[in-house]
């Protein structure tokens, strides 16, 4: 469990990527009614593929480790992959949180979703209900 706590400390406390990235392609806010976070994420998408990514936002220690985490695996994805990404992926990056928590810790994961497909015009807004599954 220590091992846990100082990972996430570390992301928290050293994220990289949070910033408002200023050459963005797309950005997207998304808030989790369990804590309040609001989070804002920045995609900079060439082709179909990220290419970077950012975030911003009131986020409490466990968004901002998920997001930093997040962050690292995606660079050089297709928009498609990361469109199938779910809670599974994310405890494959992360850890089991709380159910409480649950939210929080995909809360990276559903903003980008829908950065993804506000950038694609497909008219899809996914929900908790759609990572979580």
């Amino acid at each position: 469990m220590a091992e846990f706590s100082q990972i996430i400390t570390e992301y928290a406390q050293n994220p990289t990527n949070k910033f408002e990235m200023e050459d963005a392609t797309i950005s997207y806010k998304e808030e989790s009614r369990t804590c309040w976070d609001h989070l804002t994420i920045y995609l900079k998408i060439v082709g179909n593929e990220i290419k970077d990514y950012s975030f911003a936002g009131e986020t409490s220690i466990v968004t901002t480790a998920s997001a930093s985490i997040f962050w690292e695996s995606i660079i050089g994805q297709k928009l498609e992959e990361i469109l199938g990404l779910n809670y599974e992926y994310m405890l494959e990056l992360i850890w089991e949180v709380s159910p409480r928590r649950k939210q929080v810790a995909n809360l990276a994961l559903l903003a980008t979703r829908n950065a993804i497909h506000t950038y694609l015009k497909d008219w899809r807004v996914d929900d908790f209900s759609d990572v979580m599954e």
